[in-house]
């Protein structure tokens, strides 16, 4: 008998399964049998039975992985090739939002005239679906974090250094011994799709040009080996990971990304439960899981109401512990950077127990509303180290990472002046490519080059090691003031529900 994959099944046979007790569905011409899958599914039935007997190719590639339903289903469950002469074809709605967006993105800036990241930030809000901006602007509660973030960078001044000569600045850098052209890298961020249908490649061809390092997240929309494959030559490239409940998952990931050449493991501790996304969950985001969910979540438990944050987490493991290190220092060699570490007491801890640095950060202001922003912590961390260990950051042996509100070379600098190796940045990237592809995320890197030179020189620094703590003033940093919905910033990019529709019927 020939093997199922071979097996040509016709359009009409697969269009008779189209109801929650027989369910096939078409996705890159094989036909699938999820009948069993439905109720395991994060994203909840509804979205798999609007496909039921159809193709469902359309929906599938804007959030998945190519390989996520040949790699999470049983192959007994991969029925065959179909008949593509026969299958009939699914019409895809234009809708008054696509003809609108399309509209907003014919008549967008030209490149040439976005000058920084806010620019990308105000294009890319206008020309987004609102579910994929829903997702990516979104923040905690009140998002009184996430304002935060940005903040603070204005509460630290410069203190610049004259009569060098600075002909020559160099802003290039190390991070866990790997050459950066600056000292920053690409922050792990989800559902790249959601903003273009190059997703995270945009990123790993962005970053080869520019020569800095890319955070390939848990979540992405494409597959982790197809955003290795896409690197070029040499490319160095993190992994942000998500722990999973079952272990053997986890392992076999992370053992999997070493022999692909990762090399670094940034293992997020910060989310034993997603925060309530409120922008997020009013869109009842009901999108399908990326590749590491599909297989992971069993427990039937998932609240699919609440946005596509909570619809594709699940199978994060609440139960993650300090415990767990020596389990991650036995499967990895690469080194382990604990992402989301919020106080000085937790990084001490990482120090002790040998890992290779930590992430400050509050998850882009998206998880405890309230959170201290990784560059308060930052100023925190360095002093409670030189005090309880006589350590001074930089440090080679454990290094401080920043991420959270970045959008300027300036903002960089200050981190580095007060400890950090390097900072994350991630939404700035995907508004980037969200409003106008590669070439977004080219320009994006190309002002903050621009914006290094300009800041390197009117510093007077001429390296790196010359930006040190006596060049900022950070005495301001732990001074908190709450932004105020009157503030341009929360206008702007913050929303909240403007208005109740009831859903009542009209009198007769």
């Amino acid at each position: 008998m020939a093997p199922s994959s071979e097996v040509v099944i016709s359009g009409k046979t697969v269009a008779e399964h189209n109801t929650r007790e027989s369910c096939w569905i078409i996705v890159h011409g094989r036909v699938y049998d999820v009948t069993d899958f439905l109720d395991d599914h994060p994203g909840g039935s509804k979205i798999i039975l609007k496909y039921a007997g159809k193709d469902a190719t359309a929906e599938y590639d804007p959030i998945h992985p190519p390989d996520a339903i040949t790699t999470n289903l049983p192959p007994e469950k991969h029925l065959g090739k179909v008949d593509p002469e026969t299958v009939e074809k699914v019409v895809v709605e234009v809708t008054d939002e696509d003809r609108r967006l399309q509209e907003m993105h014919a008549a967008k800036p030209s490149l040439s005239e976005v000058l920084n990241l806010h620019d990308f930030e105000a294009i890319a809000r206008k020309v987004m679906q609102g579910k994929a901006w829903a997702y990516y602007s979104s923040a905690a509660d009140d998002e009184i974090a996430i304002r935060e973030n940005h903040a603070v960078y204005h509460r630290v001044w410069f203190r610049p250094r004259i009569l060098r000569d600075v002909t020559r600045v160099d802003w290039s850098t190390k991070i866990l011994g790997q050459f950066s052209s600056m000292p920053l890298y690409i922050s792990a961020t989800a559902l790249g799709k959601l903003g273009h249908p190059d997703g995270e490649l945009n990123l790993t061809w962005a970053a080869a040009k520019h020569n800095i390092i890319q955070m390939i997240p848990t979540l992405a929309s494409c597959s982790f080996d197809q955003i290795v494959d896409a690197a070029a030559p040499g490319q160095v490239q993190f992994l942000q990971l998500y722990v999973n409940k079952d272990r053997e998952i986890t392992k076999r990931f992370v053992q999997h990304a070493e022999k692909r050449g990762i090399k670094g493991l940034f293992i997020t501790v910060d989310a034993p439960q997603l925060g309530r996304r409120e922008k997020d969950m009013r869109m009842k985001f009901e999108a399908d899981d990326p590749a590491e969910v599909r297989e992971n979540d069993k427990q039937g438990d998932v609240d699919r109401s609440q946005g596509a944050a909570r619809a594709i987490s699940s199978f994060i493991d609440p139960g993650l512990n300090w415990g767990d290190i020596p389990w991650f220092q036995s499967i990895a060699k690469m080194p382990l950077i604990l992402k989301g570490v919020q106080c000085w007491e937790d990084a001490l801890e990482a120090y002790d127990r040998g890992l290779a640095g930590v992430v400050l950060s509050n998850h882009g202001g998206r998880q405890l509303d309230f959170g201290r922003s990784g560059l308060e912590v930052l100023v925190e961390v360095v002093e409670k180290f030189g005090e309880k260990r006589g350590i001074s950051f930089p440090n080679e042996k454990f290094q401080l990472f920043v991420d959270g509100g970045v959008r300027r070379a300036s903002d960089v600098i200050k981190a580095v002046a007060l400890g950090a190796t390097a900072v994350g940045i991630g939404r700035p990237f995907l508004y980037a490519f969200s409003a106008y592809g590669l070439d977004g995320v080219d320009r994006a890197l190309q002002i903050l080059n621009d914006e290094f030179e300009m800041n390197m020189r009117l510093l007077g620094a001429r390296t790196i090691k010359e930006v040190v703590r006596d060049m900022v003033d950070a005495s301001s940093i732990h001074t908190h003031l709450v932004a105020v919905p009157e503030d341009k910033l929360f206008h702007s990019n913050y929303e909240m529900m403007q208005f109740a529709q009831l859903k009542v019927k009209p009198s007769l």
